[in-house]
């Protein structure tokens, strides 16, 4: 009886020990995938990939929109809608989201609303102009003093002028054929 609990405790170790081993390595490796990689002199967070979601709608699209309009139509001018239930036929969703990295998040959403065929109304977020939307997108950095770059005809007579190679001359091309062969074959 004693050696089958010395085997039984001998697997319970081994398999706590393996356990105790395996999880931390685990866990790490699922966690690499979360966590943004930071630069340890400066701490500073090095690289968040940007996440683009949904179909960007400006405010000059929803005032295109005009009711009576057909579900082409505003497929047409918007774009294939990021939510259609099957459940509500009657509803096109539109959400827009962005992140990137050193810009506030953006999210944007706007409804459509049929009868029938038609379009009836159309809900949703006040929505930038396209011109409004890429001044956000530009992360706003602290201006770097750019460096005059202007060279004086003295200093640039200190490196010899580059080479030219003389292009070599072009034979003359060949006259067309006046005449093709038939793309079809003849008839026997």
């Amino acid at each position: 009886m004693k050696k089958q609990t010395r085997i039984s405790l001998r697997s319970d170790l081994r398999s706590l020990l393996s356990l105790g081993i395996l999880m931390p390595v685990v866990l790490s490796l699922l966690s690499a995938c979360s966590l943004p990689r930071f630069n340890l002199a400066s701490g500073t967070v090095l690289y968040i990939p940007e996440v683009v979601q949904g179909n960007f709608v400006s405010k000059e699209q929803k005032e295109f929109l005009k009711p009576g309009m057909s579900r082409q139509q505003v497929r047409e001018a918007l774009g294939t809608p990021l939510v259609a239930s099957v459940f509500h036929d009657q509803r096109w969703d539109y959400v827009f989201t962005i992140r990137r990295q050193g810009v506030a998040p953006q999210s944007f959403s706007l409804s459509v609303w049929f009868k029938g065929e038609e379009l009836e109304r159309v809900t949703g977020d006040e929505l930038p102009s396209e011109a409004e939307f890429v001044t956000k997108l530009v992360a706003k950095k602290p201006s770097l003093k750019v460096p005059v770059l202007e060279a004086k005809e003295e200093d640039l007579r200190k490196y010899p002028a580059p080479a030219r190679k003389a292009e070599p001359v072009a034979a003359p091309a060949l006259p067309l054929p006046s005449s093709y062969p038939p793309l079809e074959p003849s008839p026997r």
